[in-house]
């Protein structure tokens, strides 16, 4: 059986902590942060996580520089990268950086879930 674990990595906590209970919830295993950066602490080759979320617009970082940097190390390269963003017109941007798909906010968990579930095959 393939893993659940989940990142997702957005500045703002309410977001942080409903996409986590619900993601819980649904049965995955989610790790949260609000700085991007924080990533590459956790991300292992022993441990990769199912897929990861991020925020496009993080309060100092732009998600997608970061879904570049991910997509451009040999270790975290095959990592599905969801980004998420309340501007619906950058989803070109968006997948142009590397990313595996996007999801506009507001979302409906539902879409979340299979979306998740796209990307990482679960």
């Amino acid at each position: 059986m393939k893993t659940k674990k989940v990142i997702i990595v957005d500045d703002d906590t309410a977001i942080l902590d409903s996409l986590s209970v619900m993601l819980d919830f649904e049965g995955f295993e989610v790790s949260a942060f609000e700085r991007g950066s924080e990533i590459f602490k956790v991300v292992q080759p022993t441990e990769r996580p199912a897929a990861i979320l991020i925020d496009m617009w993080l309060s100092d970082e732009d998600g997608r520089d970061i879904c570049r940097q991910l997509k451009s190390q040999e270790q975290t390269k095959d990592i599905p990268v969801i980004i998420m963003s309340a501007s619906r017109g950058l989803q070109h941007t968006a997948l142009e950086s590397g990313a595996n798909a996007f999801i506009a906010k507001p979302f409906e968990i539902d879409e979340v879930v299979s979306t998740l579930q796209r990307v990482a095959s679960l």
